[in-house]
């Protein structure tokens, strides 16, 4: 996603089922970021509370998985330009993303106290978070991409992952569950470098589901989009390319369903059995996908959805920039985004349907600046 705002193309091919997938992830993306409230949400647009998933978990890993499609593309050729100007363009677009993450998480550098404006303060910024794991997935995916094959790189992949169960087995809390919340390694090697302060407490103690050790395992999704995406390069998107990826989304399931019973689903700590059924679910749906546009030509719909892949990073960003806003600006006693979600969506619907509504209507709402940007030909590349 973040590689490219281009659309994917090969020997003067487009692929839209690929373009289709990064757009549709971003609509999920912001779906699932924005409800009008989080304490009334239909439970599949909450990510479970620890192990097990849901749909929502499905969309970040989702998004790593396009990233690695796009990188089949873009990357391809900028290979053959030679390793100066390649890494180049990884370093820069690792260390932008990295910066842009650390903004979005400053942002908007004050807070409204009684006192006035308080100026943000840095030294206890969370380091980690989405697009900063983006960056970093993105660049450690680039270059193993850039001196191995990609079979070879499937086999890193798949060696990262039984070393991640090991790291996480033997170096966690070894009483009865060394994947707890309190005791996993991940959050162990996270306050060890990264220090309390600077952690996500979304879970109530300094805990960082973006943390250092688990980008490791989230890397393998990269590479996964990556093997898929240059399959697809390479075989073209026919009635083979179909079965093959449905065969693959059915291996991963098995495999990753059965590793779930000794290494739990977590997106929290981004299991190995999580990495393989997110690839999984991915892989079928980006085949299904490859089946009703690539072979059915049943295209009419697919539009929405580019949007949001013809600029995704800006469009995510601006999501986030833009219900900060909204919870900053007052409205009598409550913000502007409560003040909305109250007087135009929970006072007619029932609870869930309205926390539901809003988050699409949010979504629409960026969609129609996405559609603007399109309209007028503006694509922000990084």
């Amino acid at each position: 996603m973040v590689v490219s705002t281009s659309t994917l193309i090969t020997s003067g091919s487009r692929y839209q089922s690929l373009d289709v997938l990064r757009g549709l992830t971003v609509a999920l993306m912001i779906i699932v970021n924005t409800p009008g409230s989080w304490s009334t949400n239909f439970s599949p647009f909450l990510h479970a509370p620890w192990h097990g998933i849901t749909i929502t978990d499905l969309v970040f890993p989702s998004f790593l998985f396009v990233v690695g499609n796009a990188m089949a593309f873009s990357l391809t050729k900028l290979r053959e330009r030679g390793p100066q100007l390649y890494f180049q363009k990884v370093i820069k677009r690792t260390l932008i993303i990295f910066l842009i993450g650390l903004l979005l998480t400053a942002f908007p550098f004050f807070r409204i106290a009684d006192s006035g404006l308080v100026p943000f303060d840095f030294s206890k910024i969370r380091i980690m978070g989405v697009l900063q794991r983006i960056a970093l997935c993105y660049g450690l995916a680039a270059t193993l991409v850039y001196f191995f094959k990609r079979r070879v790189c499937m086999g890193i992949g798949a060696a990262l992952l039984l070393m991640y169960w090991g790291l996480m087995y033997f170096f966690g809390d070894q009483g009865p569950d060394p994947y707890s919340l309190e005791g996993n390694a991940a959050r162990r090697l996270d306050l060890w470098l990264i220090g309390a302060g600077n952690l996500y407490r979304g879970e109530g103690i300094p805990f960082d589901p973006e943390g250092l050790l688990s980008t490791l395992p989230a890397m393998v999704n990269v590479l996964a989009g990556y093997g898929v995406g240059s399959y697809i390069r390479q075989n073209g998107g026919n009635s083979k390319t179909v079965r093959q990826l449905c065969f693959l989304a059915l291996i991963l399931l098995v495999l990753g369903y059965v590793w779930d019973v000794f290494f739990p689903i977590n997106k929290k700590i981004w299991s190995s059995s999580f990495v393989l059924v997110s690839v999984g679910y991915v892989t079928a749906l980006l085949g299904v996908l490859v089946l009703v546009l690539e072979l059915k030509k049943l295209k009419g719909w697919a539009y929405f959805f580019e949007v949001f892949g013809k600029n995704p990073l800006i469009l995510y960003v601006l999501s986030g920039v833009l219900v900060r806003v909204m919870l900053m600006i007052p409205v009598g006693d409550v913000s502007l985004k409560s003040w909305i979600y109250e007087q135009f969506f929970s006072y007619f619907l029932p609870p869930k349907m309205a926390s539901l509504t809003f988050a699409i209507s949010f979504m629409l709402l960026v969609w129609l600046v996405g559609w603007v940007m399109d309209k007028r030909k503006w694509y922000i590349k990084v």
